[in-house]
Order: C-alpha cells, then structure tokens, then sequence
C-alpha cells in the first residue's frame, strides 16, 4: 500500500497557444489606429520570435499587445528572454525574443536546494530538463508544489504526471 508516488517539475511553453496569441496580437494590430501604415509584425521562428515594427515606441505598444494576449490564452511570460533592440531594414527595428523551455542546470540547483531545506521527506532527481520528486506521502508532495509555487523562481513551472 505504501508505494511511492512522484511527479515531474517542467517548464514549457505551449507552441499552440503562443500561436494563437501571435494570430490574435495580429489582428488587433490590424484594427487599432495608431498602428495604421505601421510596418509593425510578429513572426514565430522555432523556438524564437521575431518582433519588428517602425521605431522602439511601437515595438514597446507591440509587446504590450503580446504580453496581453499571452497572458489571456494562460501563457507565463517568464519564459521569454530578451535581446537588445536591432535595427533593420527600411527603417524599422527589431527584437528577438527567445522561449526558454525546459528547466535549466542552475535553476535545477535553486529547486534542488529548495526541496531539500524545506525539511519535506521527498527525493529529486534531475532528468535533463526536468526534475523527478518522489516520496512516499502524496502530501509532502503536494507541499512541495505548493512551496515552488510561492518561490521566486524565474520560470513558470508546470506539475506533471502525478503518480
């Protein structure tokens, strides 16, 4: 009866969704006003989008509108990295901006380190990009999603395959 259960720490970013936002934050670009004439476009590449538009001032309001739609279809945007603002051809800049997917080395220490100090009678295991926790009580490990949840980890973290 007293078997272990476990369940996996991730951290991804679900590509439909983003997609979805990326078609939305379009259209709504399409009909606003201030965006008339504008150059302004979002283009998903991979793992990596690619924002342009006519000077920083609009590509500021065109991250607005991302984050916004992202944030309504359930997308964190914590896993969104940043580079410098480029310019680019005729007259416009650009910024790309990267997914982070998976959980990556040091953020598995902090979350290692965590889970450990917090005392709870549970086991991790890095997998790669994502971390095991196994114990024999299911509410210690429910008391550890409940303690990263509320830790300052910079990354959204998603709780998978309960067991």
């Amino acid at each position: 009866m007293s078997s272990e259960s476990s369940f996996d720490i991730v951290s991804k970013v679900d590509m439909q969704e983003l997609n979805n936002a990326i078609q939305q934050a379009e259209k709504e670009m399409l009909t606003r006003f201030d965006f008339k004439g504008s150059k302004s476009s979002i283009k998903l590449d991979k793992d990596q989008l690619v924002v342009t538009s006519d000077d920083e001032f609009k590509l500021q309001n065109v991250l607005d509108i991302m984050h916004a739609k992202m944030t309504k279809r359930g997308i964190s945007i914590k896993n969104l990295e940043y580079s410098k603002v480029e310019p680019a051809a005729g007259q416009t800049v650009r910024q790309k901006i990267s997914m982070k997917q998976g959980v990556d080395q040091e953020n598995s220490k902090k979350i290692n380190i965590l889970i450990r100090d917090s005392k709870l009678k549970v086991k991790t295991q890095i997998q790669g990009d994502q971390i095991r926790v196994t114990g024999k009580s299911r509410d210690d490990l429910q008391a550890v999603i409940a303690l990263l949840r509320k830790a300052d980890i910079p990354l959204d973290l998603q709780f998978v395959n309960m067991k």
